[in-house]
């Protein structure tokens, strides 16, 4: 059986992770607009740059939970094809031991060239003067993050393993944010007999949902994960992972 697993920034928060916006419709504190789209970046670079830089900070004092942990158990474990594609940007899924991931929205622990295209691991403050390691140049580096109106990464390869899992897992994502909403709907699609499961303290209600799952990650993963274990069968026909 083929299993694809998607998680949101509800997984992260129970790790003390700030989720997407706050009740004010803010994302930490900064407008959405002013920090997450190519042309803010383009207005003020500097600003952007200090917003990442923050984000980056915090991932020295935060840690996989039990959720993280219980996922790449699944993964170790399992006899058929694993996927986890992830919406968030954070590092908690390396961390836990994931291996086969999808970051589908870029990573914060990196920066990408804007001249040269080089991506490449950065774990300190990143600005302006913050230099390409490949061409060199200055003044070309922006977070490894997609934002609004650009691609998320790796859509064919998520796609793919969608197309052939029998299970499919969202944990902790509100099902708002497109194309990741409509991943459930698309496993259901293309193979009828697809488990759709959510996990979500508040559940979306959305109907491609076959259960939902009311609780928080950190309690209802573990315990789902050691369910599939206990059902777990041979490997079929694919083993879905990101190259």
């Amino acid at each position: 059986m083929n299993i694809v697993i998607l998680t949101g920034a509800g997984i992260s928060a129970e790790s003390g992770i700030s989720t997407f916006r706050d009740a004010n419709g803010l994302w930490e504190h900064y407008r959405i607009e002013d920090v997450a789209s190519p042309n803010a970046f383009r207005q003020d670079p500097e600003l952007v740059h200090r917003f990442y830089n923050l984000r980056r900070a915090q991932l020295h004092v935060v840690k996989p939970n039990e959720a993280h942990c219980a996922l790449a158990e699944l993964e170790t474990a399992w006899l058929g094809g694993f996927l986890l594609i992830t919406q968030n940007v954070d590092d908690l899924h390396e961390r836990a031991g994931s291996k086969k991931l999808v970051h589908m929205h870029g990573e914060i622990r990196k920066l990408r060239c804007q001249n040269c295209g080089t991506v490449s691991y950065h774990e300190a403050d990143a600005g302006l003067g913050t230099i390409c390691n490949m061409c060199m140049k200055a003044g070309k580096m922006r977070p490894d993050i997609v934002w609004f109106g650009e691609m998320p990464y790796q859509m064919d390869l998520c796609h793919e393993a969608l197309g052939t899992a029998d299970i499919f897992i969202a944990v902790g994502t509100s099902g708002q944010v497109y194309p990741a909403a409509s991943f459930a709907a698309k496993a259901r699609t293309n193979h009828r007999n697809c488990k759709t499961i959510e996990v979500n303290p508040v559940p979306t209600g959305s109907q491609d949902f076959s259960r939902s799952i009311a609780d928080r990650a950190t309690r209802a993963v573990p315990e789902l994960v050691k369910s599939l274990l206990s059902q777990n069968s041979p490997p079929s026909s694919i083993n879905s992972s990101p190259s």
